[in-house]
């Protein structure tokens, strides 16, 4: 019996989860170290049900789009954890995605070289569903000078939202860009200037998801989530200075 299969066997007697012990299928030297400290040592199964989409090949290491779509497992997703393995700065984002958001995130990201990309998704009986791909890149993408600040007037566009509404059959989806410039203190004498939190907000201020952003976003970073429904949207937004932006969708 394959470790997987006794692992739902112990779920669905009861009993406490066990770790799966599985092999890391991206064979990194980083898992176990990013297990223990972002997933807590808890217990966890590679599952192919996540799904981590990006690029083969970085051809802008600064720029790098993923998609973790964790769909597949409904409504039982309570938390979502992304993180680059051999990335100086790691984790990228924790997405909480509350009853009419959809288990989906699009962003960008840096790389500073090859590395798997991981999402990690928490469900209600305790267990970690661990997806994850490989990017190839030239590298550099973490300690690049940032293209935002040699933009002039960059200061004035700091916050503004671009974005919009698409309909994906009942449901629908946001994309947005912010203008930052998610300095992530890699780069000499500029400290850490980023993005670190953001609400979903329905017509009367009460969050719909919320989610952690971390210094491996990329600069003006683009984000895209998926409501069950057509119904109206805020997104808030602030930085770790306490700076605060919203827009409404």
């Amino acid at each position: 019996m394959s470790m997987r299969a006794l692992l739902l066997m112990v779920l669905a007697l009861g009993a406490a989860p066990l770790q799966a012990g599985e092999p890391d299928p991206l064979q990194s030297v980083m898992w176990e170290h990013h297990h223990r400290n972002l997933l807590g040592g808890q217990a966890y199964v590679f599952d192919p049900q996540v799904r981590v989409e990006l690029p083969p090949f970085a051809e802008d290491a600064r720029q790098v789009p993923v998609l973790v779509d964790a769909r597949a497992l409904g409504d039982e997703v309570v938390r979502i954890e992304a993180w680059a393995d051999l990335n100086p700065i790691p984790r990228i984002f924790t997405f909480v995605p509350g009853d009419e958001v959809l288990p989906l995130v699009a962003i960008r990201i840096r790389v500073e070289q090859a590395t798997p990309v991981r999402a990690a998704v928490l469900t209600r009986d305790g267990v970690w569903h661990v997806g994850g791909a490989k990017v190839d890149a030239a590298g550099g993408g973490c300690t690049a000078p940032s293209v935002v600040r040699a933009q002039p007037g960059w200061e004035d566009r700091l916050g503004q939202v671009l974005g919009g509404r698409f309909p994906r059959g009942e449901a629908s989806r946001l994309r947005m860009q912010v203008a930052h410039p998610m300095d992530n203190g890699l780069v000499g004498g500029i400290p850490e200037f980023f993005l670190n939190q953001a609400e979903l907000r329905d017509a009367d201020g009460q969050p719909l998801a919320t989610m952690e952003l971390y210094p491996a976003v990329a600069e003006n970073p683009t984000l895209s989530l998926e409501l069950k429904h057509d119904q109206p949207a805020q997104l808030w937004l602030r930085d770790n200075n306490g700076n605060e932006f919203e827009a409404a969708f």
